[in-house]
Protein backbone atom coordinates (compact mmCIF):
# COMPACT_ATOMS: atom_id res chain seq x y z
CA UNK A 1 0.00 0.00 0.00
CA UNK A 2 1.39 3.51 -0.50
CA UNK A 3 2.40 5.41 1.73
CA UNK A 4 0.32 8.90 2.40
CA UNK A 5 1.87 12.29 3.54
CA UNK A 6 0.26 14.30 5.31
CA UNK A 7 0.73 17.53 6.28
CA UNK A 8 -0.36 19.95 9.35
CA UNK A 9 -1.70 23.37 9.17
CA UNK A 10 -0.91 24.53 12.41
CA UNK A 11 1.43 23.53 15.13
CA UNK A 12 -0.25 24.35 18.51
CA UNK A 13 -2.03 22.09 20.67
CA UNK A 14 -4.09 20.35 18.91
CA UNK A 15 -1.99 19.79 15.79
CA UNK A 16 1.08 18.01 17.88
CA UNK A 17 -1.43 15.76 18.53
CA UNK A 18 -2.13 15.16 14.84
CA UNK A 19 1.30 14.46 13.70
CA UNK A 20 1.93 12.38 16.76
CA UNK A 21 -1.28 10.48 15.65
CA UNK A 22 0.44 10.55 11.66
CA UNK A 23 3.78 9.32 13.23
CA UNK A 24 2.10 5.98 15.28
CA UNK A 25 -0.33 5.51 12.06
CA UNK A 26 0.32 2.60 9.35
CA UNK A 27 1.23 3.76 6.15
CA UNK A 28 1.56 7.61 6.69
CA UNK A 29 4.01 9.83 6.95
CA UNK A 30 4.57 13.55 7.82
CA UNK A 31 5.10 15.70 4.84
CA UNK A 32 5.40 18.82 6.64
CA UNK A 33 3.87 21.40 9.02
CA UNK A 34 2.82 25.34 8.31
CA UNK A 35 2.27 27.45 11.37
CA UNK A 36 3.39 31.31 10.91
CA UNK A 37 3.10 31.16 14.59
CA UNK A 38 5.87 28.23 14.66
CA UNK A 39 8.85 30.12 16.70
CA UNK A 40 10.96 26.99 18.00
CA UNK A 41 12.56 24.75 15.91
CA UNK A 42 10.75 21.15 14.91
CA UNK A 43 11.78 18.11 13.67
CA UNK A 44 9.55 18.03 10.69
CA UNK A 45 9.67 19.58 7.51
CA UNK A 46 8.41 22.99 7.73
CA UNK A 47 6.71 24.40 4.83
CA UNK A 48 7.13 28.65 4.21
CA UNK A 49 3.51 28.85 2.89
CA UNK A 50 0.18 26.91 2.76
CA UNK A 51 0.36 26.56 -0.90
CA UNK A 52 3.92 24.57 -0.39
CA UNK A 53 2.26 22.70 2.34
CA UNK A 54 -0.36 21.71 -0.03
CA UNK A 55 1.95 21.07 -3.03
CA UNK A 56 3.95 18.59 -1.02
CA UNK A 57 1.30 16.35 0.50
CA UNK A 58 -1.42 14.38 -0.69
CA UNK A 59 -4.01 15.69 2.14
CA UNK A 60 -3.62 17.88 4.82
CA UNK A 61 -5.22 18.03 8.38
CA UNK A 62 -5.92 21.82 9.27
CA UNK A 63 -5.47 22.52 13.09
CA UNK A 64 -5.38 26.14 12.91
CA UNK A 65 -7.09 28.33 15.71
CA UNK A 66 -11.23 28.26 15.14
CA UNK A 67 -11.61 31.48 13.28
CA UNK A 68 -9.22 30.50 10.25
CA UNK A 69 -10.86 27.37 9.49
CA UNK A 70 -13.17 28.77 6.35
CA UNK A 71 -10.59 30.78 4.88
CA UNK A 72 -7.85 27.90 4.97
CA UNK A 73 -10.30 25.64 4.47
CA UNK A 74 -10.82 27.55 1.22
CA UNK A 75 -7.59 28.00 0.36
CA UNK A 76 -6.50 24.17 0.52
CA UNK A 77 -9.86 22.92 -1.78
CA UNK A 78 -8.61 25.62 -4.29
CA UNK A 79 -5.29 23.95 -4.56
CA UNK A 80 -7.14 20.69 -4.85
CA UNK A 81 -5.67 19.34 -1.37
CA UNK A 82 -7.91 16.89 0.75
CA UNK A 83 -8.45 18.26 3.89
CA UNK A 84 -9.02 16.73 6.83
CA UNK A 85 -10.23 19.90 9.41
CA UNK A 86 -9.99 19.46 12.81
CA UNK A 87 -13.57 20.16 14.75
CA UNK A 88 -14.92 22.22 14.58
CA UNK A 89 -15.67 22.82 10.70
CA UNK A 90 -16.00 26.24 11.12
CA UNK A 91 -17.29 28.59 14.07
CA UNK A 92 -20.44 29.76 12.17
CA UNK A 93 -23.01 27.53 10.08
CA UNK A 94 -22.91 29.70 7.11
CA UNK A 95 -18.85 29.42 6.85
CA UNK A 96 -19.46 25.69 7.09
CA UNK A 97 -21.69 25.76 4.40
CA UNK A 98 -19.43 27.71 2.07
CA UNK A 99 -16.78 25.50 2.61
CA UNK A 100 -19.45 22.25 2.25
CA UNK A 101 -20.34 24.16 -1.40
CA UNK A 102 -17.26 24.36 -2.57
CA UNK A 103 -15.79 20.86 -1.64
CA UNK A 104 -18.89 19.43 -3.26
CA UNK A 105 -17.98 22.00 -6.67
CA UNK A 106 -14.29 20.63 -6.53
CA UNK A 107 -14.64 17.14 -6.05
CA UNK A 108 -11.78 17.36 -2.97
CA UNK A 109 -13.37 15.30 -0.29
CA UNK A 110 -13.33 17.01 2.96
CA UNK A 111 -13.27 15.14 7.03
CA UNK A 112 -14.37 16.35 10.33
CA UNK A 113 -12.32 15.97 12.86
CA UNK A 114 -14.75 14.38 15.04
CA UNK A 115 -12.26 11.60 16.04
CA UNK A 116 -14.75 9.85 18.82
CA UNK A 117 -16.70 8.22 16.29
CA UNK A 118 -13.72 6.46 15.12
CA UNK A 119 -13.57 4.75 18.71
CA UNK A 120 -14.80 0.74 18.40
CA UNK A 121 -16.76 1.22 21.29
CA UNK A 122 -19.02 3.99 20.13
CA UNK A 123 -19.68 1.81 16.92
CA UNK A 124 -20.61 -0.66 19.48
CA UNK A 125 -22.82 1.85 21.18
CA UNK A 126 -24.63 2.94 17.64
CA UNK A 127 -24.95 -0.91 16.93
CA UNK A 128 -26.71 -1.49 20.72
CA UNK A 129 -28.91 1.13 19.83
CA UNK A 130 -29.84 0.79 16.21
CA UNK A 131 -30.42 -3.10 17.07
CA UNK A 132 -33.48 -2.65 19.43
CA UNK A 133 -31.81 -3.39 22.60
CA UNK A 134 -33.23 -0.31 24.35
CA UNK A 135 -36.67 -0.08 22.57
CA UNK A 136 -37.01 3.24 21.32
CA UNK A 137 -34.82 6.07 22.49
CA UNK A 138 -36.82 8.33 24.36
CA UNK A 139 -34.29 10.37 26.54
CA UNK A 140 -30.46 11.54 26.90
CA UNK A 141 -28.33 12.96 28.72
CA UNK A 142 -24.30 14.19 28.37
CA UNK A 143 -22.14 15.84 31.10
CA UNK A 144 -19.13 17.48 29.77
CA UNK A 145 -17.73 18.86 32.80
CA UNK A 146 -13.19 20.02 32.27
CA UNK A 147 -11.65 21.98 35.00
CA UNK A 148 -9.28 24.09 32.61
CA UNK A 149 -6.35 25.86 34.08
CA UNK A 150 -5.66 29.32 33.91
CA UNK A 151 -2.82 28.68 31.46
CA UNK A 152 -5.31 26.95 28.80
CA UNK A 153 -6.21 30.53 28.15
CA UNK A 154 -3.20 32.58 28.39
CA UNK A 155 -3.89 32.53 24.24
CA UNK A 156 -5.37 35.31 23.67
CA UNK A 157 -7.90 33.52 20.67
CA UNK A 158 -9.26 31.34 23.37
CA UNK A 159 -11.27 33.66 25.13
CA UNK A 160 -13.01 35.04 22.14
CA UNK A 161 -16.37 34.65 20.17
CA UNK A 162 -15.83 31.54 18.55
CA UNK A 163 -13.50 29.60 20.96
CA UNK A 164 -15.18 28.84 24.00
CA UNK A 165 -15.80 25.39 24.91
CA UNK A 166 -19.20 24.87 23.06
CA UNK A 167 -17.06 24.85 19.88
CA UNK A 168 -13.94 23.21 21.41
CA UNK A 169 -15.62 20.48 23.55
CA UNK A 170 -19.54 20.20 23.28
CA UNK A 171 -19.34 20.11 19.67
CA UNK A 172 -17.87 16.50 19.63
CA UNK A 173 -20.57 15.73 22.38
CA UNK A 174 -23.26 16.62 19.90
CA UNK A 175 -21.83 15.23 16.99
CA UNK A 176 -21.51 11.97 18.34
CA UNK A 177 -25.37 12.28 20.62
CA UNK A 178 -26.94 12.66 17.15
CA UNK A 179 -24.82 9.95 15.47
CA UNK A 180 -26.19 7.52 18.28
CA UNK A 181 -29.89 9.14 18.39
CA UNK A 182 -30.43 11.05 14.95
CA UNK A 183 -30.78 14.43 14.15
CA UNK A 184 -31.19 17.40 16.63
CA UNK A 185 -34.32 19.56 15.55
CA UNK A 186 -34.82 22.14 18.18
CA UNK A 187 -32.82 23.34 21.33
CA UNK A 188 -33.18 26.02 24.35
CA UNK A 189 -30.16 27.16 26.25
CA UNK A 190 -29.13 28.91 28.62
CA UNK A 191 -25.77 29.99 29.71
CA UNK A 192 -23.17 31.74 32.03
CA UNK A 193 -19.71 33.68 31.89
CA UNK A 194 -19.62 34.50 35.76
CA UNK A 195 -16.22 33.27 36.89
CA UNK A 196 -14.06 34.71 34.27
CA UNK A 197 -15.90 36.91 32.95
CA UNK A 198 -14.53 36.67 29.52
CA UNK A 199 -16.42 37.48 26.26
CA UNK A 200 -17.26 33.79 25.67
CA UNK A 201 -19.05 31.03 27.77
CA UNK A 202 -18.24 28.46 30.33
CA UNK A 203 -21.51 27.20 31.17
CA UNK A 204 -24.05 26.47 29.10
CA UNK A 205 -27.08 24.00 30.06
CA UNK A 206 -29.30 22.88 26.50
CA UNK A 207 -32.97 21.28 26.26
CA UNK A 208 -32.55 19.22 22.75
CA UNK A 209 -35.56 17.60 21.00
CA UNK A 210 -34.13 15.35 18.37
CA UNK A 211 -36.25 14.61 15.17
CA UNK A 212 -37.43 11.45 16.55
CA UNK A 213 -39.39 12.45 19.71
CA UNK A 214 -36.48 11.89 22.24
CA UNK A 215 -35.65 14.92 24.47
CA UNK A 216 -32.41 15.29 26.32
CA UNK A 217 -29.89 17.79 27.78
CA UNK A 218 -26.16 18.56 28.06
CA UNK A 219 -24.30 20.71 30.67
CA UNK A 220 -20.95 21.81 29.63
CA UNK A 221 -18.82 23.79 31.96
CA UNK A 222 -14.72 24.66 31.82
CA UNK A 223 -14.90 25.95 35.16
CA UNK A 224 -16.70 22.59 37.22
CA UNK A 225 -14.00 20.41 38.93
CA UNK A 226 -16.05 17.17 38.31
CA UNK A 227 -15.01 13.46 36.49
CA UNK A 228 -18.19 14.01 33.56
CA UNK A 229 -16.48 14.54 30.65
CA UNK A 230 -15.76 12.16 28.03
CA UNK A 231 -12.04 13.21 27.53
CA UNK A 232 -12.09 11.88 31.84
CA UNK A 233 -14.11 8.78 31.31
CA UNK A 234 -13.14 7.65 27.65
CA UNK A 235 -9.02 7.03 27.98
CA UNK A 236 -8.73 7.89 24.39
CA UNK A 237 -6.32 10.90 25.40
CA UNK A 238 -3.55 9.28 28.17
CA UNK A 239 -2.75 12.87 28.85
CA UNK A 240 -6.20 13.08 30.81
CA UNK A 241 -6.59 11.00 33.75
CA UNK A 242 -8.90 8.37 33.38
CA UNK A 243 -12.11 8.11 35.88
CA UNK A 244 -14.70 5.53 36.02
CA UNK A 245 -17.68 7.59 35.88
CA UNK A 246 -20.10 7.84 32.34
CA UNK A 247 -20.54 11.01 30.76
CA UNK A 248 -23.92 9.88 28.63
CA UNK A 249 -27.51 8.63 29.69
CA UNK A 250 -29.13 7.23 26.91
CA UNK A 251 -32.66 5.39 27.76
CA UNK A 252 -35.11 4.17 25.70
CA UNK A 253 -38.32 2.29 26.42
CA UNK A 254 -36.78 -1.57 26.95
CA UNK A 255 -33.41 -0.58 28.91
CA UNK A 256 -30.80 2.18 28.92
CA UNK A 257 -27.19 2.67 27.74
CA UNK A 258 -24.26 4.20 30.09
CA UNK A 259 -21.26 5.98 27.85
CA UNK A 260 -18.26 4.90 27.82
CA UNK A 261 -18.02 2.45 30.25
CA UNK A 262 -20.74 0.33 27.82
CA UNK A 263 -23.53 -0.59 30.50
CA UNK A 264 -26.86 -1.92 29.30
CA UNK A 265 -29.39 -1.87 31.62
CA UNK A 266 -32.48 -3.72 31.06
CA UNK A 267 -35.55 -5.64 32.84
CA UNK A 268 -36.38 -9.06 32.21
CA UNK A 269 -40.32 -8.63 33.00
CA UNK A 270 -40.52 -4.52 32.51
CA UNK A 271 -40.87 -2.10 32.06
CA UNK A 272 -41.67 -2.07 35.56
CA UNK A 273 -40.62 0.12 38.48
CA UNK A 274 -40.11 -2.68 40.78
CA UNK A 275 -38.90 -4.92 38.98
CA UNK A 276 -34.70 -5.19 39.51
CA UNK A 277 -32.43 -3.88 36.53
CA UNK A 278 -29.77 -5.78 35.54
CA UNK A 279 -26.39 -4.50 34.60
CA UNK A 280 -24.25 -6.18 31.65
CA UNK A 281 -20.76 -4.49 30.19
CA UNK A 282 -19.51 -4.55 27.31
CA UNK A 283 -15.97 -5.05 27.73
CA UNK A 284 -14.08 -3.45 24.97
CA UNK A 285 -10.08 -2.62 24.79
CA UNK A 286 -9.34 1.30 24.66
CA UNK A 287 -8.51 2.24 21.20
CA UNK A 288 -6.51 5.22 19.84
CA UNK A 289 -9.28 6.89 17.49
CA UNK A 290 -6.89 10.08 16.06
CA UNK A 291 -4.06 7.11 15.10
CA UNK A 292 -7.35 4.97 13.48
CA UNK A 293 -8.65 9.34 12.06
CA UNK A 294 -5.65 9.46 10.29
CA UNK A 295 -5.64 6.14 8.75
CA UNK A 296 -9.29 6.32 7.31
CA UNK A 297 -8.20 9.79 5.65
CA UNK A 298 -5.38 8.38 4.43
CA UNK A 299 -7.91 5.37 2.93
CA UNK A 300 -10.22 8.26 1.81
CA UNK A 301 -7.53 9.79 -0.38
CA UNK A 302 -6.67 6.40 -1.62
CA UNK A 303 -10.73 6.41 -3.01
CA UNK A 304 -10.91 3.22 -0.80
CA UNK A 305 -13.32 4.38 1.71
CA UNK A 306 -15.91 7.41 2.31
CA UNK A 307 -15.78 9.67 4.96
CA UNK A 308 -17.05 8.82 8.43
CA UNK A 309 -17.18 12.16 9.12
CA UNK A 310 -18.32 14.41 6.27
CA UNK A 311 -18.41 17.99 6.08
CA UNK A 312 -22.17 17.55 6.00
CA UNK A 313 -21.94 15.87 9.32
CA UNK A 314 -19.37 18.51 10.39
CA UNK A 315 -22.05 21.54 9.80
CA UNK A 316 -25.20 19.89 10.85
CA UNK A 317 -23.01 19.91 14.44
CA UNK A 318 -22.23 23.48 13.96
CA UNK A 319 -25.66 24.66 12.98
CA UNK A 320 -26.64 22.77 16.49
CA UNK A 321 -24.06 25.12 18.21
CA UNK A 322 -25.52 27.62 16.89
CA UNK A 323 -29.10 27.13 17.79
CA UNK A 324 -28.14 26.71 21.12
CA UNK A 325 -26.16 30.13 21.14
CA UNK A 326 -29.29 31.55 19.56
CA UNK A 327 -31.57 29.89 22.43
CA UNK A 328 -29.21 31.14 24.66
CA UNK A 329 -29.21 35.10 23.96
CA UNK A 330 -32.97 35.23 23.29
CA UNK A 331 -34.42 32.76 25.59
CA UNK A 332 -36.40 31.11 22.98
CA UNK A 333 -36.61 27.57 21.36
CA UNK A 334 -34.66 28.13 18.49
CA UNK A 335 -34.98 25.26 15.49
CA UNK A 336 -31.93 24.15 14.08
CA UNK A 337 -30.73 24.65 10.54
Amino acid sequence: MSVMKIGVAGVGLIGRQHLDAIERARNVTVSGVFDPALEEDVHWPVAKSLAQLAEGSDGVILAVPNHLHGEVALALIDADCPILIEKPLTPTASEGLAVCEAAERSGVPILVGHHRRHNPLVAKAREIIQGGTLGSVTTVQGTCWLPKPDSYYQQSWRQKEGAGPLLINLIHDIDLLMYLCGPIAQVQAMESNAVRRADIEEVTVATLRFASGALGTVNLSDVAAGPWSWELTAGENPAYPKTDQSSYLIGGTKGALSLPNLSVWTQEDGPDWWAPMHQTRVPLPLSDPLKDQVEHFADVIRGKASPLVSGLDGLRAVQVIDAIKQAAESGQLVSVG
